[in-house]
């Protein structure tokens, strides 16, 4: 007979997540299912933030299949039988601030982790959107799969591709933002997000919104947003982002809206090479068209 190997994963919370064989049934957080999925792993259910309503947040899905993959809810009516009647080997999950796991409450993670691994890994500001990407990637490669062959060399053209675009003689100025209404917007901070501080490091203008006490986000009125006169937004598509559609009322959106290129941005994008491939050359793209237009 065959024997088991035990399986073990250090989580970025610093815990040793540990079973006594490889996982197999993994219950998610919806952004790190997205990701699982692009490494070939299919997750048995999937959960959302507070952020999130009673179904999936399909900006956040990726290329999941949702309606084939059982949501077991979100914010703090998340309860850990809702998780555990899943029958997961493993729950994976992504945290901020290397402590908390993000979508479920305190109460919920401890008792979770008495009946069952529990792994994250850390998006926030202090990793690099390379460092996040590769712990994604080593704990698929945990679970025996991978992401397939030649999506490396794709990335390293996208990149190559985002360089190019962004070091022409004209640097089109991005603003990257989260419509809260009519009224107030939420404006990015470049170096809180990994995805936006990569889009910096390639060259990319991105616009630094005013100082104040927001860590991730600067929260203003549409005309401070407007004054920044930006050439591309990068607007906020999650489900508890306000439409496009909601905010004409404003005549600061609308004139942002006929001056800049709105590409749809989604602050918890799957992380995986094959999605990052997509956004840099979809900022790539924009770039170049912008700077030839300027």
């Amino acid at each position: 007979m065959e024997q088991s190997t035990p399986w073990e994963f250090s989580d970025d919370r610093g815990r040793l997540a540990v079973a006594g064989q490889r996982p197999y049934r993994i219950v998610a957080y919806i952004q790190a299912g997205a990701t699982l999925w692009d490494h070939g792993i299919r997750p048995v259910g999937l959960f959302g933030s507070p952020h999130d309503g009673a179904a999936p947040d399909p900006a956040k899905g990726g290329e999941l299949p949702l309606a084939e993959i059982g949501y077991l809810g979100a914010g703090h009516a998340l309860r850990p039988d809702a998780l555990l009647a899943a029958e997961p080997d493993l729950v994976v999950a992504v945290t901020y601030d290397g402590e908390q796991v993000y979508g479920l409450t305190q109460q919920t993670a401890e008792e979770l982790e008495t009946h069952v691994p529990l792994a994250t890994v850390a998006v926030g500001p202090g990793r690099s959107l390379a460092e996040v990407r590769e712990r994604f990637a080593a704990l698929a490669g945990s679970l025996g799969r991978g992401e397939p062959l030649g999506a490396a060399r794709e990335l390293d053209a996208a990149e190559d591709a985002l360089r190019q675009a962004a070091g022409g003689a004209v640097r089109p100025r991005v603003l990257a933002l989260s419509p809260a209404g009519p009224e107030r917007v939420h404006l990015a901070r470049p170096g809180s997000w990994p995805e936006l501080r990569a889009l910096t490091e390639h060259g990319v203008g991105l616009l630094e919104p005013p100082a104040g006490s927001g860590l991730n986000w600067s929260t203003v009125g549409w005309a401070e947003a407007a004054a920044m006169a930006p050439d591309i937004v990068l607007t906020d598509v999650r489900i508890n982002a306000a439409r496009p559609e909601e905010l004409r009322t404003d005549e600061h959106w609308r004139a942002i809206e006929a001056r800049a290129r709105l590409l749809p941005w989604n602050p918890e994008a799957p992380c995986s090479r094959r999605a990052h491939t997509r956004f840099f050359r979809l900022v790539a793209e924009t770039v170049r068209e912008a700077a030839a237009q300027a």
